[in-house]
């Protein structure tokens, strides 16, 4: 990798970074939200799982711009991202807040989207698992520091307050991708004559059905991102303040220990799934997360905290689907398959809060038990290879 390519990786993980602090910031102030707006558990659904429709109504056109404009769509993502925290914290009435959250959920699409570009038109390698999980490193690194910002901060502070404060990185976003403007001027390189005709003789204008690890790979997607929409815009806060008692700090505590193991064990994932195969990783950190999903949804408090760090470890291994695709496409169908998936992935994060919000309380420890069970399933599928 050229010291241009590593520099620009360099500056695209730190604007992830300064993209992701509000997005770890919002969960813990949820409650108060639903408190000081007055919002029913219906409502909260639609405030929370906005974000992810706004990603999945947006994945196929960032994937586009990103595919001609790469740098407009980095550019783009900052001042959109200011436009709907501005909004939010206005703490003004319910369709606001909604346009707030949309146009957060927008801006992360042109980060995540325009990154995963970045990295993904690069030819599978000996590193290509861990340069995803680098990606998903940095994006992390920003939802923890959203967490323990929210933990440190006076507790005396109005919510909207609060999440104006974590909002300030995006000023870091904003500096650091006038600079990547300049590593990505203008259109990507053009897939080459050789590279178009790559893999099987495929052709762009004749659809190839998908492998069955291609679609095992789309159902897993769809089942982390049930998991981590639900349990960390929904079920953590609530549970933990209506059922535990727990207040700010001890909400932005559980959300706070998933994310750091998360984050201690990215890398490594991604180190091992590069030497012994993705499938066994996958294997693993799908059962993994079934077992958090039973705790954190159906557990008492210790078991809440324990399920907390198992959803972490599980989590870790949220890009490697990704990588599985990619061994299985060839480069003239990458952008449809990276886009249609991430389809799959946003919408599961929209329905994931509005679901659990309206079913209710009780019927949402069903919900969370049943993503449990789907995803020891596909543990258990890719253990039988």
């Amino acid at each position: 990798m050229s010291g241009s390519s590593r520099s620009g990786t360099g500056l695209l993980c730190l604007v992830v970074f300064a993209s992701t602090v509000c997005v770890g910031a919002f969960g813990p102030l949820l409650p108060e939200i639903a408190r000081a707006q007055g919002l029913p558990d219906w409502q909260l659904g639609v405030l929370a799982g906005s974000f992810g429709f706004a990603r999945m109504a947006a994945d196929l056109p960032a994937g586009a711009l990103a595919t001609r404009r790469l740098a407009t769509s980095l550019g783009l993502a900052p001042v959109t991202l200011l436009a709907g925290m501005l909004l939010l914290s206005t703490a003004g009435p319910f369709p606001v807040l909604v346009l707030g959250r949309l146009l957060t959920g927008l801006a992360h699409t042109l980060v995540m989207v325009g990154g995963l570009t970045a990295v993904l038109q690069e030819q599978p390698g000996p590193r290509a698992s861990m340069r995803l999980n680098t990606l998903e490193f940095a994006g992390m690194l920003g939802v923890l520091g959203g967490l323990a910002l929210v933990g440190l901060l006076p507790e005396r502070w109005p919510w909207n307050l609060t999440l104006l404060a974590a909002a300030a990185p995006v000023v870091v976003s904003l500096v650091a991708t006038l600079v990547l403007t300049r590593t990505f001027p203008g259109r990507l390189v053009p897939v080459p004559p050789a590279g178009r005709a790559a893999a099987e003789g495929a052709t762009p204008s004749r659809p190839a059905s998908l492998p069955p690890i291609v679609r095992l790979m789309f159902a897993l997607g769809v089942v982390m991102a049930l998991a981590w929409s639900a349990v960390s815009q929904f079920v953590i806060p609530l549970r933990g303040t209506r059922e535990f008692g727990l207040d700010r700090a001890g909400i932005s505590g559980l959300l706070s220990l998933a994310q750091l193991v998360d984050l201690i064990v990215l890398l490594p994932v991604g180190w091992l799934a590069d030497r012994i195969g993705r499938a066994p990783v996958l294997t693993g950190v799908a059962a993994t997360l079934g077992l958090g999903l039973f705790a954190v949804g159906l557990g008492s408090l210790p078991l809440m905290v324990a399920g907390c760090a198992l959803f972490g470890l599980g989590m870790a291994g949220w890009m490697l689907p990704l990588g599985v695709i990619r061994e299985h496409t060839d480069v003239t169908r990458l952008g449809w398959r990276t886009g249609v998936y991430r389809v799959g992935v946003d919408g599961a994060i929209f329905l994931g809060p509005l679901l659990c919000g309206v079913l209710g309380e009780t019927h949402t420890r069903v919900f969370i038990a049943l993503v449990g069970v789907a995803a020891v399933a596909i543990a258990v599928r890719l253990g039988r290879g």
